[in-house]
């Protein structure tokens, strides 16, 4: 969906996101030891003087605390919308419906269309840009049909040392993040998550399936169906934290250092079900799982790019790769 733009926010409401964005940071810096206590009760206050709120919930601990928030100070007044489309796992759908159903939150699902968009489908490093825009072009669009009178989403106070087209998106959109401007950290919303006894307080992070590309590679639907599809076979043999990363005919499978073991524990199940996916090659990133890590390179494993083992693979020379299998 590309925007209208006679829908589009005026210079006068980008001005007053950054204005808030400008006020919430020097906040933060004035009371660093601010407690948890305080900066709930902070949060509490920015939510109330919203009003109504239309925000995107995708099941994360941090959209979910905020929607928990929201509910508990507006009730009614707050809707909660997820966007469906082919970069987020039907598993992350459902798990977000829950969320929702647990706090008790009103909720809805939107179909999003980002992955028609070229801009967002040649995956350029602001792609997030082109999705969340589209993201918020809902939640405004329900907020005016209903009344409500502003638009939010989760982001904490630490992703703003984060390269993050979202947040540009946001600024653009008008789209508040109560969170931040409350000075919640990633720690501060795990800990206020757990007491307010929200699931997913311990949830690892997730980003959509179009992360596990490497930028400048295409997205197409088919592409996110294969990577969805294999990550939750690996799920299946019981792994929590993962990402298959896409490299064209190869798939590189990272998980925490620690949890590497397991993985070599099931290498034949893992190879199978990749292959099953559509991979002729699997490998395991002895690096281990990081943020950003579909950009770190690849390449194809091959006699002249590394050693033979003895068992018919082939390791290849660049550092931190290790095949589980081998066509």
């Amino acid at each position: 969906m590309f925007r209208n733009a006679d829908t589009a926010p005026s210079p006068g409401q980008r001005r007053d996101g950054l204005r808030w964005l400008l006020t919430a940071t020097a906040h933060m810096g004035d009371s660093p030891q601010a407690s948890l206590d305080g900066k709930r009760a902070r949060l509490e206050e920015l939510i109330s003087e919203l009003g109504s709120v239309v925000l995107g919930l995708s099941g994360g601990v941090d959209s979910s605390l905020l929607a928990k928030a929201s509910h508990d100070v507006l009730g009614n007044r707050a809707l909660a919308v997820i966007a469906r489309s082919a970069s987020l796992p039907a598993r992350e759908l459902q798990a977000a419906l829950e969320v929702a159903e647990g706090i008790g939150i009103s909720v809805e699902v939107v179909d999003t269309a980002e992955v028609d968009d070229p801009r967002y489908r040649s995956n350029p490093r602001n792609r997030c840009y082109f999705c969340k825009d589209e993201l918020f072009a809902h939640l405004h669009r329900l907020a005016a049909e209903r009344g409500f009178s502003a638009v939010a989403y989760g982001e904490n106070a630490d992703d703003s040392g984060d390269h993050r087209p979202g947040r540009a998106a946001a600024l653009a959109n008008d789209a508040r993040a109560p969170l931040a401007e409350a000075g919640l950290t990633k720690q501060d919303v795990r800990g206020l998550a757990r007491h307010l006894d929200l699931p997913v307080w311990d949830k690892p992070e997730f980003a959509c399936l179009a992360s596990r590309f490497p930028h400048g590679h295409e997205i197409t639907e088919e592409r996110l169906g294969q990577v969805e599809r294999a990550e939750d076979a690996l799920a299946g043999l019981g792994l929590r934290q993962l990402r298959v990363r896409h490299h064209d005919d190869l798939a590189r499978i990272e998980v925490p250092p620690d949890e590497l073991s397991k993985v070599v524990a099931v290498a034949d199940e893992a190879v199978a079900a990749l292959r099953a996916c559509g991979f002729g090659h699997v490998t395991l990133d002895l690096a281990g799982y990081r943020r950003g890590g579909s950009d770190r390179p690849a390449g194809r494993a091959s006699h002249a790019a590394g050693e033979q083992s003895g068992h018919g693979a082939v390791i290849p020379a660049q550092a931190g790769l290790l095949p589980v299998a081998e066509t």
